[in-house]
């Protein structure tokens, strides 16, 4: 079939250039020009032949033209000739040695192609990151600020990464002080919101993450479950920070202490977890007479194995009083080791030696716990049988090494 049509395709060229000799020979046309002195004079068919072949030559130049250009380019690809070509080779050799830590190659790259990129900003910031590895802190600012000069619009995207990089550098202030900034101008922008949590969780900032939650709850950036827990976490260690201002007297510090309290909600107030935190700060403070009544009320509206422990650690008013209380709540929880602990120690403020050593040592039929061993061992030393004190000592020393491993 091919060579069909290939034979068809040779009669039609030769019936067409037979037609085409023929119409030459019977009409060979006249074509005169002529301007002042010159004068030009040819047949139809020589001149339309003279044009085919000055296109030719004409066409011709061009392509020899455009292949040298190009193998000069080929030589030498930084030529002015090719800006867009340098750019993107600029930036793909950049962007890998970004990702391969090569800092060096990247700086270098990113910021030629930064240079003559039209949307430069990417190149720019990595060439800032790239130059950041190196420890050219000064170099790295100046490509952010190099960056915002050329797209002002992105002052945001510009923002972030300097924060980024002042909080890789230890300048945890100066990242602050940054989204701070971005915080006023954009109050409502993810990112923002979402590193400032996380600085302010980083450094501690108690007071500083409160005060952005309502925000993170209202754009539902975290999770209930999360907020939740972060909201806790800043309110047990905002009193912890007040127990450990050590530039306050104890007076101050614990009226700043309640102060935070009266701040919490009821229900925060009610929390096991928020309540053993403003205890250990009261005891931590010396005032274990108005954590032990606080515990008290709590254990008598629900009971809490966390708070039980800790309030065996407390030293009450009444010391025979405190006793009575932990005791009225063994008979609902009989096989509570925690409870038993907090018996035994009570016992032993009371000088109830006996009745601490059955208490402790039914504490450990239930749990083998270093608090109850190291507590055991103790009131064993006071009453004379070291060597099953120092095997209680042993024994506890080994579940914390357990406990630690594991």
């Amino acid at each position: 079939m091919k060579r069909l049509y290939l034979l068809l395709l040779v009669l039609a060229a030769i019936v067409g250039l037979t037609l085409l000799g023929l119409a030459i020979a019977q009409h060979q046309g006249y074509v005169l020009l002529a301007y002042k002195g010159f004068r030009f004079e040819s047949s139809l068919w020589a001149f339309v032949g003279l044009l085919l072949v000055l296109w030719m030559l004409l066409y011709g130049l061009r392509l020899l033209l455009r292949f040298a250009l190009t193998s000069a380019g080929l030589v030498n690809p930084w030529s002015g000739l090719h800006e867009r070509r340098r750019t993107r080779m600029a930036a793909e050799l950049g962007f890998v040695d970004l990702a391969e830590g090569h800092w060096a190659r990247a700086l270098r790259h990113l910021r030629r192609a930064a240079e003559s990129a039209p949307q430069p900003l990417m190149y720019y910031l990595g060439a800032a990151r790239a130059a950041q590895q190196l420890g050219q802190h000064e170099d790295s600012d100046a490509l952010l600020e190099r960056a915002l000069e050329r797209q002002p619009k992105a002052e945001l995207a510009v923002a972030l990464t300097h924060a980024e990089l002042q909080l890789a550098r230890g300048q945890a202030e100066a990242a602050q002080d940054t989204l701070q900034v971005m915080r006023e101008r954009y109050p409502q922008q993810h990112q923002v919101l979402l590193r400032l949590q996380q600085l302010y969780l980083q450094q501690q900032d108690w007071s500083g993450l409160l005060g952005l939650l309502p925000e993170l709850r209202k754009q539902r950036l975290l999770g209930d479950a999360t907020l939740s827990e972060l909201e806790r976490q800043a309110w047990r260690g905002r009193m912890a920070s007040i127990g450990q201002a050590a530039e306050d007297g104890r007076e101050e510090r614990l009226a700043a202490l309640a102060k935070i309290w009266q701040q919490l909600s009821t229900a925060q107030r009610q929390e096991p977890d928020m309540l053993a935190a403003y205890v250990e700060q009261l005891r931590h403070l010396g005032a274990e007479a108005e954590a032990e009544a606080l515990l008290q009320s709590a254990l008598k509206r629900q009971y809490d194995s966390h708070l039980v422990r800790l309030y065996g650690l407390l030293h009450g008013s009444d010391a025979a009083r405190q006793l009575q209380v932990a005791e009225g709540l063994l008979q609902a929880h009989p096989q509570d080791a925690g409870l038993l602990l907090t018996l035994g120690r009570l016992c032993v403020h009371n000088q109830l030696w006996g009745k601490a050593r059955g208490y402790l040592e039914s504490s450990l039929t239930f749990e083998r716990h270093p608090e109850t061993c190291a507590e055991l061992a103790r009131l064993l030393a006071q009453l004379g049988e070291v060597e099953a004190s120092n095997q209680l000592f042993q024994d506890g020393l080994g579940l914390l090494d357990r406990r630690l491993a594991g």
